[in-house]
């Protein structure tokens, strides 16, 4: 697992706090930042991320409801609406990067429960309490 996919799984996790996520994301280009909304796209998509994780993920999240990516987010199907959520302009990339994290620990937490409670391969489901600097 490389360095972005760990500190984007200990985000959604809980295992690192969101704080340390902004900070790193601001630290990030414009075009890195496009990057890892991409990826957070993709991770959701793979978790089985539902329409009816959004409330739970706008919640999570701290965005407000009428925010771009909050309001893209259960409207269609969800891998086109997570497409546009991650090209949003710069001036969205934020709130959308706190609302990918939000809707991958939503997603993920039902999968791993559902399909991978009795152990799996997944090496994001074994992180526990690794660490890894944010800043990376």
């Amino acid at each position: 697992m490389d360095e972005t996919s760990l500190v984007l799984n200990t985000l959604a996790q809980g295992l690192r706090p969101i704080a340390d996520g902004i900070v790193w994301f601001e630290s990030l280009t414009s075009g890195q930042r496009h990057d890892v909304l991409s990826r957070l796209a993709m991770f959701c998509t793979q978790a089985g991320a539902t329409s009816e994780d959004a409330t739970e993920a706008i919640r999570r999240a701290g965005i407000r409801p009428t925010h771009t990516p909050a309001v893209l987010l259960p409207r269609g199907r969800m891998e086109v609406q997570l497409a546009k959520i991650a090209n949003l302009p710069e001036d969205e990339r934020l709130k959308s990067f706190r609302l990918l994290v939000a809707l991958l620990g939503v997603s993920d937490a039902r999968r791993r429960a559902r399909l991978c409670s009795d152990g799996c391969g997944h090496a994001w489901h074994h992180l526990g309490h690794r660490q890894s600097p944010a800043s990376a």
